[in-house]
């Protein structure tokens, strides 16, 4: 146990030092208005230079990694089925799926998951 935690007490220093001179050591950009803005051969731009973003898009993919994220949940639950009494089992499995159904009824009752153009 204390060759744990000297160990981790010296990566956490020779990380911190190593931050600490990279941030020294990096270079420093001062931007400004007109560095940051786009460049067309001198002249002003005709237009914005930022593509229009669709929230609905961001919507869908948030909801997206949501679940993907729930998925990555329930596959350890499947490997354990072996060792968790199948009672307890399958009222963690339903308690867990029923979360998600609620989740994606509230989603669809706010309009998230209709697709507007």
């Amino acid at each position: 146990m204390f060759f744990l935690m000297n160990t981790a007490m010296l990566l956490f220093i020779i990380v911190s030092l190593v931050m600490a001179l990279a941030s020294i050591l990096s270079k420093k950009t001062f931007s400004d208005r007109e560095k940051n803005s786009p460049f067309e051969c001198g002249f002003d731009p005709k237009s914005s230079a930022r593509m229009p973003f669709s929230l609905q898009f961001f919507l869908i993919a948030v909801i997206f990694l949501i679940f993907d994220v729930e998925i990555t949940l329930l596959l350890p639950l499947i490997f354990s089925i072996n060792m968790i009494n199948l009672i307890n089992y399958s009222f963690i499995m339903l308690f867990f799926i029923i979360i998600l159904l609620i989740g994606v009824y509230h989603e669809w009752n706010q309009g998230a998951l209709t697709w507007s153009i």
